[in-house]
């Protein structure tokens, strides 16, 4: 192949001479088509290296209305599982030919579900849907990770493709989520399995979907073994808040196994643990939930829960496409995103006594 000898920006029309082939197919390999032969899409794709071939977005939404622009409204991004989960969804939104306008709000605490007004968290999303639409998006993918925030999605704009994480499905729009009870419930069950009478938990903080999610897997493990179900303490995911509960833990006669509900509060329990003098896994097993990267490193690694938010970031953008493509009313679905169980060395068998 030798590129044209003009000089000007290249167009579609370069790439298919330089490639002998019609500007159709160099459509459709564009839009990653399936009825296109492979030795055709990699001269294609070669031309375009060559030629240095962009799309013109702004005359291809002129065709199309589509701004090829979507919209990710996120929660608390500066923690790991909000801010994994919005990559997850950026990158798949860019692999399938989209910008992304992420709009991060703040968390903050909501009145229950049966207040007669809007939350900030519900205002905050009003809002945040605003200045998306105002922007011109053609689909809005909200992560919901409090009551609060999927109240809100009930008032979308009619006619706006979205789609919900970590919602509760009412039918409102298409839900992409980790099935958290399930990986509470392998993290419970390992540590009965290792011979523990009973298992303490480290929750999370009320109105998230994550903590009683998690809560409800612990305590239907310990249920299903007909073992003691103890009084849950409440974090609020921070190191501080498990190193917080640990101290109170610590104090506990008979203590040997405890579920905390992120790596984050993991971390702080095991340096309250390492200064009462109480040795993991030896006298208490630990088990976390997210495998931060850091995970493997604590003293001891950490066993951990994996959620796979690459995984979440595609089906949320599959669904949500596919809501685009709809030409009429479409089924909301629910995709659940199952958990990974990760052992490693601060679980162990029990023994008599601590």
């Amino acid at each position: 192949m030798r590129p044209p000898a003009e000089r000007h920006l290249p167009i579609m029309a370069d790439v298919a001479r330089l490639a002998g082939v019609s500007q159709q197919t160099v459509s459709r390999v564009l839009n990653k088509h399936p009825r296109v032969r492979e030795a055709t899409r990699v001269r294609v794709l070669h031309a375009i290296g060559i030629l240095g071939y962009r799309r013109n977005l702004a005359a291809r939404a002129l065709v199309t209305r589509r701004s090829h622009r979507l919209g990710v409204i996120g929660f608390n991004t500066t923690l790991y599982g909000p801010a994994r989960t919005v990559h997850g969804i950026e990158q798949a939104a860019r692999e399938a030919g989209y910008f992304v306008s992420v709009l991060s709000l703040r968390t903050i605490n909501a009145p229950t579900a049966t207040a007669a007004v809007s939350s900030p968290v519900e205002q905050g999303v009003d809002e945040a849907i605003g200045h998306l639409v105002e922007q011109g998006v053609d689909g809005v993918v909200v992560v919901a990770p409090q009551h609060a925030a999927a109240r809100a999605l009930a008032g979308l704009p009619p006619g706006l493709p979205a789609v919900a994480i970590e919602y509760p499905h009412h039918g409102h729009v298409p839900v992409v989520r980790v099935d958290q009870a399930e990986g509470a419930r392998q993290a419970t069950a390992l540590l009965l399995a290792l011979g523990h009478e009973t298992v303490w938990h480290v929750s999370g903080p009320d109105g998230w979907l994550e903590s009683e999610g998690r809560r409800e897997g612990w305590r239907a493990a310990l249920s299903a073994a007909g073992r003691r179900i103890p009084e849950p303490l409440t974090g609020d995911w921070t190191p501080r808040s498990g190193y917080v509960a640990g101290g109170e833990l610590a104090r506990i006669s008979g203590l040997s196994a405890v579920f905390v509900a992120n790596d984050q509060m993991a971390l702080g329990l095991l340096r309250a643990f390492s200064e009462a003098g109480i040795r993991v896994p030896e006298q208490v097993s630990v088990v976390g939930f997210d495998d931060v990267p850091e995970s493997a490193y604590f003293t001891p690694a950490l066993t951990t829960v994996r959620q796979d938010f690459g995984q979440v970031g595609r089906l949320s953008i599959e669904l949500l496409l596919g809501r685009m493509d709809a030409a009429g009313p479409v089924a909301h679905e629910v995709l659940v995103v199952p958990p990974q169980l990760i052992a490693r060395d601060s679980t162990a068998r029990a023994r008599d006594g601590r």
